[in-house]
């Protein structure tokens, strides 16, 4: 992508398209249909979570659907055992993994600059940082497909969300669900994603000053 703010802006578009089909009933709120999901998957609980994480890993997808929270509340409340919350934490990092790479797919064919050389690396600590939120790691393996970089990046995701998710069962349990809830709110992730624009544009305009 020629300029960073190509992809907060197409998320901004994105996400001001949900809510606005949502407030005019074109659409119902993605929290009523994960809650049919609740009902038609009872007996299947490790595959409800698996459904739920891999919408809300999936980029655009996710801004509908605010899986993550949802998916722990739900673990928590069925009170599982510790082996039960090894098993159902598997299912979740098996879900975003699964959306990682549909979502590097997704930039390296719908996003990738053509002629682009091939980039064989990776950053870590990039990688940490977009890990805040399952949303943030959707666009980050995003924008590492239309950069091309390397494959692994997806498989340190993996590995990362192992204990990512265990601290975030965790912290539901022992922390009160609004607070926990915070970064499903509408209005903080278009913050974030203004944040992000914001950052974006100035990145951009100091490149284009460069290449002047």
């Amino acid at each position: 992508m020629k300029y960073l703010s190509v992809l907060p802006l197409s998320a901004l578009i994105a996400l001001t398209l949900l809510q606005t089909a949502i407030h005019f009933e074109f659409l119902p709120p993605g929290l009523a249909i994960l809650e049919h999901f609740k009902m038609s998957f009872a007996e299947a609980f490790y595959i409800l979570i698996f459904l739920i994480i891999l919408l809300e890993s999936i980029v655009y997808v996710g801004f509908y659907f605010p899986g993550q929270f949802f998916a722990v509340v739900l673990v928590v409340g069925a009170e599982p055992q510790w082996q039960d919350i090894l098993y159902l934490t598997i299912a979740m990092v098996l879900a975003a993994t699964l959306g990682s790479t549909i979502n590097y797919y997704i930039g390296k064919n719908c996003f990738s600059e053509e002629q682009r050389v091939k980039e064989n690396t990776y950053s870590i600590k990039s990688l940490l940082i977009a890990m805040i939120h399952i949303n943030s790691l959707a666009f980050f393996m995003l924008a590492q497909g239309a950069q091309h970089k390397s494959k692994v990046i997806i498989a340190y995701a993996g590995l990362l969300n192992l204990p990512y998710y265990l601290l975030l069962i965790t912290g539901t349990a022992f922390l009160s669900e609004q607070v926990m809830g915070l970064a499903e709110n509408t209005y903080f992730v278009f913050s974030a994603l203004g944040v992000w624009l914001l950052i974006s544009l100035v990145l951009d305009f100091r490149q284009h000053r460069k290449a002047e």
